[in-house]
């Protein structure tokens, strides 16, 4: 089954639910929720659903990594992510997600309308590089054991993007969604 993004307001409370086999393709979807959620005076809490997920990339949950991040800046606490799949689970352990999200095995009930994010135009070669490098920088921070599993290939992809495109931009989601400059990643 390919993925899906549902997601829903209501009561300022923001839901996403990631249904199916969530990968790098679904990524400026939830970028660009990112931005007009933490945009919107309206939202004041975060809850990320993967009860429904086959499969979810590493590029994927750095992602969420980023979301949750911003969200305790945001909200001034952790969103709440709802797992119920024990390997999962010990994805999510083991790369510290406990750190950044309230976790909790429970399924939802029913809440709000769910409405279908649409998909957003692939991609060129450069911007998925940067995506990814990104997505796996966030990954990288948040313990030394996602340091040394992304290092290798984060510095293949910066020397790739390096070699083709010398002057590109640093394609920093993070830190637009958080308002800040520069990429921080010393």
């Amino acid at each position: 089954m390919s993925g899906r993004i549902m997601v829903a307001t209501y009561e300022g409370l923001c839901e996403l639910k990631f249904v199916g086999d969530v990968r790098l393709t679904l990524s400026s979807a939830i970028e660009g929720f990112m931005k007009r959620m933490f945009g919107s005076q309206e939202v004041n809490a975060v809850v990320v659903d993967l009860s429904e997920v086959d499969c979810i990339d590493s590029t994927s949950l750095g992602l969420l990594a980023k979301l949750a991040i911003a969200a305790n800046r945001r909200f001034g606490h952790e969103p709440t992510l709802v797992s119920t799949h024990d390997d999962i689970n010990r994805i999510l352990v083991t790369m510290g997600f406990d750190d950044v999200f309230h976790i909790t095995h429970l399924p939802l009930k029913e809440t709000g309308q769910l409405a279908e994010l649409p998909e957003v135009p692939n991609m060129d070669e450069d911007q998925v590089r940067r995506k990814v490098i990104d997505a796996h920088c966030t990954l990288m921070s948040m313990s030394a054991r996602n340091h040394d599993t992304f290092k290798d290939l984060v510095a293949a992809l910066e020397t790739e993007g390096q070699e083709e495109s010398p002057h590109g931009d640093s394609g920093d989601t993070f830190n637009e969604i958080n308002g800040e400059a520069g990429s921080g990643r010393g």
